[in-house]
């Protein structure tokens, strides 16, 4: 068998300002990764690098020649196991880079079978989830727009950016116009411990289902310090990486949320999936900004989660990709007409 491979770069505006407790971006850079076999079937995968666990699209992109070269190597793309220890013999470290070659790879395979990757992996597509739709932080009027808007598109999970001095503010104005939405609120590490205890004791009177990453995560205790005193469940996402992680977190949180981009790729996802629930964990799958060449994979993760936060590509103002259809915010993967992914160049 012959693979070809390349790989080009994107710059994609957002619909609007995203702002988090970090920062402010309008636009997010991501590379698509393509995997050609010799019967001209195409596999897709997207890295969407995250400068906050060290990755840019320069680094991506200078790492991508060496991983897909590994691909090559071993040129048969059903020899997953073996391209993924290739992978990390050659790229230790950044995740998104290796995670668009893994997505690649299992659209690839996927197609190959002529099957969509959720029934390749024996997954019930009737057993799907909403995603949520995440709320920027903005000025109080702006984020009340937005959840009307969220709301006109059919969404009814919501999740909240915080870490302002106007914490109540903002939820207690987004609850007033939305009142029956499942609802929970990132503070992006934000707060102190004993802040974070305070301000989740006083947002729990507006029905949240949840507080993600109240802490650092270089502050393993102050989460704990958290979790033993808050008055809902806790949510790890910048505590929680890779596979190692799930048990360091597994006495500091209710909830572990993985990121294809943080963790590496497909397989690592599963495996931190299965320990989590081993752990007595519930299990999130969110995202950064992305478009749908990798985001559609993550939706076939959807069997497997208690909550979806897969949202990425729908903050674009425009996504080069079509996906799994998302409909009212639901999953719809047995809406899904083609094999692989579902991930298409428009």
């Amino acid at each position: 068998m012959s693979l070809e491979t390349r790989f080009e770069r994107h710059t994609l505006p957002l619909e609007y300002p995203f702002t988090i407790a970090r920062g402010t971006t309008t636009e997010t850079e991501v590379v698509t990764v393509r995997i050609e076999d010799e019967d001209g079937t195409v596999g897709i995968g997207g890295a969407g690098p995250s400068a906050h666990y060290g990755e840019t699209v320069d680094t991506v992109s200078a790492v991508l020649p060496d991983l897909l070269a590994a691909v090559e190597d071993v040129d048969d793309p059903h020899r997953l196991e073996r391209i993924e220890r290739r992978m990390r013999e050659t790229v230790n470290r950044n995740p998104a880079a290796r995670c668009a070659v893994s997505i690649a790879l299992h659209d690839l395979v996927a197609k190959s079978l002529d099957v969509p990757l959720y029934r390749y992996w024996g997954l019930d597509p009737s057993e799907t989830l909403e995603t949520s739709y995440t709320i920027g932080i903005d000025d109080t009027e702006t984020m009340r727009e937005k959840t009307e808007t969220a709301l006109e598109r059919g969404f009814s999970t919501l999740k909240v950016k915080l870490g302002t001095d106007r914490d109540r503010e903002i939820i207690e104005t987004i609850r007033s116009v939305a009142p029956d939405v499942t609802l929970f609120v990132d503070a992006n590490e934000a707060w102190t411990p004993r802040e974070a205890v305070s301000k989740i004791d006083r947002l729990a009177e507006y029905d949240l289902a949840f507080v993600e990453q109240p802490v650092s995560a270089e502050d393993p205790e102050g989460l704990e310090f958290v979790y033993e005193r808050s008055a809902l469940p806790i949510a790890a996402d910048e505590s929680c990486i890779t596979l190692e992680d799930i048990p360091r977190i597994a006495d500091r949180c209710d909830i572990a949320n993985l990121k294809l981009m943080k963790c590496g790729g497909l397989r690592e996802a599963k495996r931190m999936i299965h320990a989590a629930r081993a752990h007595g964990l519930e299990v999130m799958c969110g995202c950064m900004t992305e478009s749908n060449a990798s985001i559609a994979a993550a939706t076939h993760l959807a069997p497997l989660l208690d909550y979806a936060d897969l949202d990425g590509s729908l903050l674009l103002a425009a996504d080069p990709y079509d996906g799994v259809p998302v409909d009212d915010g639901e999953i719809d993967l047995a809406g899904l007409e083609r094999s692989g992914t579902g991930a298409v160049l428009e």
